[in-house]
């Protein structure tokens, strides 16, 4: 069967309809950016915090692909080839980079040379954070990147073909060094990205802190995508209730991690209660960004947490599917959270851009997604856990016959 049948949705319909969205999106936040007042910096500083959401989920899906080569188990088995997927989004993402490699001057102030004369910070910083060398490690991290994917990929591809297991040797030695080289690229760039809005802050956790919303971005949407064709075939025939708690077990612990980084960074700046640290948290205390605070721990922790510690949550793919969303969502508005108030220029949503520049990055990311996830089989046809999942089903049979005995006497 056709990867496209197993979905529930017309993916070439959704891939059109994704493109028009996008399309349109993107008309609106070009119109604003030249009519609306200070529309250029308010268009770049949306389009960087819903840029970080999407590469988390493309980028995510890559580290997550690793770490699947490296433990093996049914869960992974399923949403492999979502995952794979997702990274094969990551050319499309460099190029959606551009926008903001070109705005800098509009984002960061130590791209200013006048703001750079003026600030002994920046003047002390100017031979990391210049654009020059900014350009050269966004080029190199985003090279580093797709090489990583597409070596993966290819060796994906060579194992379907040939049914050759030394791809898959191949794919767990070369993990354990991708992962190493994620974890240096992802730390210089959270704060370059990020960190870096507000110069005079710095914290050690923006690296840890990044990385694990990437993941929890890219296994919501693995888990969002399985959702919807988890009874058609062939995951249909697959799919068992202990794979889908080890996947809700697994997003529970990437959420637990995500929230002890947010817990321990502001803890320990709250403790010390410098300055030069404080400077973080001051104007996400005021304009309304109190109240996302709130709404991130109560939707985005607590009401996971408590979710996802039930059971009978984590074995229902459309439940855990639903959690999956609300993650995602409040993954969007922690992505705001963490750029937008870092520029003053007001309270929450005092800009309709904000709204519309998701949209036209989301309206390409998700056109490029369903047309990867389009171009292979939903299961990988020679991989080596595919007896653990057969494994896994063939129990979830067994304890189904055996209720079904007791119930009938």
């Amino acid at each position: 069967m056709s990867t496209a049948a197993a979905f529930s949705i017309d993916l070439v319909q959704w891939r059109r309809r994704a493109l028009l969205v996008g399309l349109a999106a993107t008309v609106v936040c070009i119109l604003g950016a030249l009519v609306a007042p200070d529309g250029r910096a308010q268009f770049f500083r949306a389009y960087l915090a819903a840029y970080l959401f999407y590469l988390g989920i493309g980028l995510g899906g890559l580290v997550l692909t690793m770490i699947y080569h490296l433990t093996g188990g049914a869960w992974g088995f399923l949403v492999r080839r979502i995952l794979e997927a997702q990274a094969r989004t990551l050319p499309l993402l460099a190029v959606l980079f551009v926008p903001i490699a070109c705005g800098i001057g509009w984002l960061y102030l130590w791209a200013r040379p006048d703001a750079v004369r003026q600030d002994e910070t920046l003047e002390h910083a100017r031979d990391y954070l210049n654009p020059d060398f900014f350009w050269m490690r966004m080029a190199v991290v985003f090279v580093l990147w797709i090489l990583m994917a597409w070596t993966l990929d290819f060796w994906s591809r060579r194992l379907d073909r040939t049914g050759d297991w030394r791809f898959s040797a191949k794919a767990l030695q070369f993990s354990g060094f991708g992962l190493v080289i994620y974890g240096i690229t992802i730390h210089f760039s959270a704060a370059d990205w990020i960190q870096s809005l507000q110069p005079g802050f710095h914290s050690s956790i923006f690296g840890p802190l990044l990385a694990t919303t990437q993941l929890l971005s890219a296994l919501a949407f693995a888990v969002v995508v399985l959702a919807d064709c988890v009874t058609r075939p062939p995951l249909g025939q697959v799919v068992s209730s202990k794979a889908l708690n080890d996947l809700g077990s697994l997003l529970f612990t990437i959420l637990i991690l995500w929230a002890y980084m947010v817990w321990f960074q502001f803890m320990l700046i709250w403790i010390a209660n410098l300055p030069v640290d404080v400077i973080w948290y001051l104007p996400r205390a005021e304009g309304g960004w109190q109240w996302v605070a709130w709404a991130i721990f109560l939707l985005h922790f607590v009401v996971p947490f408590f979710l996802l510690l039930q059971r009978v949550v984590k074995r229902n793919p459309r439940s855990l599917a639903a959690v999956g969303k609300l993650l995602l969502v409040m993954q969007l508005v922690f992505s705001y959270y963490q750029v937008m108030p870092a520029f003053r220029t007001g309270g929450i949503g005092d800009h309709w851009l904000d709204f519309f520049t998701p949209l036209a990055i989301g309206g390409f990311w998700l056109a490029a997604f369903l047309w990867q996830i389009e171009r292979r089989p939903l299961l990988a046809v020679h991989d080596l856990n595919a007896r653990v999942a057969a494994h896994a089903r063939h129990l979830d049979d067994r304890e189904l016959a055996r209720e079904g005995i007791i119930a009938h006497g």
